[in-house]
């Protein structure tokens, strides 16, 4: 008797050994859970999300109100405890291809910033002007050569600029420069560094070309090496400026589940796989308010609110990490407030603390809801194209420097349900392959963008572009030109057929 109570009591300590194993690190408080040794380097684990405390049809219902209310969303990721609970697509977009997450560049750019100064590359407080020695710097004065790489990554520069409201213009003027980053730094200082926020995507720039400097490496080469091969980022896209300093204010494409990587490495305080890949001091002050930014404070690159942190990119682009939840989110779209999903999430996060009962019919129900979400429309019959269609096929236009920054494009049909747009951007050697849906079906671009197509007229091509938003643009062919069109835009100009 006493010999099987041993046995018993033996096999109990057993079960409870693992179910401890199992259980426990999903349900420990979150800064426990998170330093759990765990990492998606090569995937995410994934749950239902009852195991993390949501509801699945609640999930659903949300999914279909989003839907039904024409959000302009393309992605909805939630990962709970190291968890994906969710993982939703709207068409066009799918997972295939990196998403443009517009200014969550800049919380990249900064992170590398970091690493190089725990590298030793360079130092936070050091002089900005002390990274161009080679460079004549118009407007240098006092308060310019103050201005360090802190101030720089916690938009406090000093420099003149449009801020938040007018940012985009003041980017515009820097990209009409031969030089953009000699035009970023000949600009005027009108305020003292250090001493209020203005949200300054040229500055960011400049951090790329110091990094550059400083490690003899892009910021896409750097990142690649110390970033994101250790976090398993293999996809990714990111451009260059004319002199080949990588953008960095945005234009960072990467994957919504790798884009997650990034908020769990936050929750990680910098670590990975026992690696300290950002130094933790810096990863604990970037989310701390440096300087007040209206309803949202600012840390070195992210957004900071009382319950949460986010990097955000216009038109919907979050890394919003919630630290008390253990929770990560993740968003692209083309015009998103952030509101209009994180209610309906708020909603469907039933308890916090414990773990639901299962529920088969709401994964069932959450399971068809995605699978709708990401087929989109059926496509259509490509009726019989006009006669300048094969006309135009295969010819190439030529165009005078204008605000698309388009040198040459020329289309080609084959009569099947797409066509192929060959495109040339002004001052480059490549020229773009991308493929046109004529089926009313977007195909994707290797650079991210959907592009379908229609004959608006016999003479007309009208052409949608799926990018951060939609864009609609008009090729109307007559003798040997083209013009090239977008009302919306306000894009207006010709080219001449090459070689008639």
């Amino acid at each position: 008797m006493r010999t099987r109570t041993i046995v018993f009591g033996l096999i109990a300590v057993a079960i409870l050994a693992v179910l401890a194993i199992v259980l426990i690190p999903r349900w420990l408080k979150p800064e426990q859970a998170a330093t759990q040794p765990y990492w998606p380097t090569q995937d995410w684990r994934t749950s239902t999300p009852e195991e993390q405390g949501f509801d699945s049809a609640k999930l659903a219902e949300g999914l279909q109100a989003i839907q039904k209310q024409h959000i302009r969303i393309d992605s909805l990721l939630v990962i709970r405890n190291g968890y994906v609970l969710l993982d939703a697509y709207f068409y066009p977009y799918d997972d295939t291809l990196p998403h443009d997450l517009a200014s969550v560049t800049k919380s990249i750019m900064t992170t590398l910033i970091a690493i190089a100064a725990g590298q030793g590359k360079l130092q936070l407080d050091q002089p900005m002007v002390s990274f161009f020695p080679g460079r004549t710097i118009a407007n240098l004065d006092a308060r310019k050569e103050h201005i360090t790489v802190r101030h720089l990554a916690g938009m406090v520069n000093g420099f003149e600029s449009g801020c938040l409201a007018g940012d985009e213009p003041t980017l515009d003027a820097m990209r009409a420069a031969p030089d953009w980053v000699q035009s970023a730094l000949d600009r005027k200082v009108v305020r003292e560094p250090g001493t209020s926020f203005c949200y300054d995507s040229p500055g960011m720039h400049l951090l790329s070309a110091i990094l550059q400097e400083s490690t003899g490496m892009t910021a896409l080469d750097f990142a690649r090496e110390n970033l994101f091969e250790p976090l398993g980022i293999r996809e990714v896209i990111w451009e260059s400026d004319p002199q080949g300093y990588t953008h960095g204010w945005g234009d960072l494409h990467l994957k919504p589940r790798d884009a997650a990587k990034i908020g769990y490495l936050w929750l990680n305080s910098g670590v990975w796989e026992g690696v300290q890949i950002v130094p933790a001091t810096w990863v604990q002050d970037s989310v701390k308010m440096q300087s007040e930014a209206g309803e949202d404070d600012y840390g070195y690159g992210w957004w900071v609110s009382e319950d949460s942190y986010s990097a955000y990119g216009r038109g919907g682009q979050y890394i919003k990490v919630y630290p008390s939840l253990n929770v990560i989110v993740v968003t692209t779209a083309s015009g998103l407030e952030y509101d209009e999903v994180g209610s309906h999430l708020a909603a469907a996060l039933v308890d916090p603390d414990q773990p639901l009962p299962a529920n088969p019919e709401g994964v069932a129900k959450l399971d068809t809801t995605l699978s709708m979400l990401v087929q989109g429309p059926a496509s259509q019959p490509v009726g019989p194209l006009p006669d300048t269609a094969s006309a135009i096929s295969g010819k190439t236009y030529v165009f005078e420097p204008n605000l698309a920054e388009v040198e040459t494009l020329s289309l080609e049909f084959d009569g099947s349900s797409q066509a192929i747009l060959h495109i040339r951007p002004e001052g480059s050697d490549e020229t773009l392959d991308w493929p046109i849906g004529l089926d009313g079906k977007y195909r994707l671009s290797s650079e991210g963008q959907g592009l379908r197509g229609y004959w608006a007229d016999p003479q007309t091509f009208a052409l949608e572009i799926f990018d951060i938003g939609q864009s609609t643009y008009q090729l109307h062919f007559e003798d040997n030109r083209v013009e090239f069109s977008s009302p919306e835009l306000g894009l207006r100009f010709e080219g001449q057929i090459e070689n008639p």
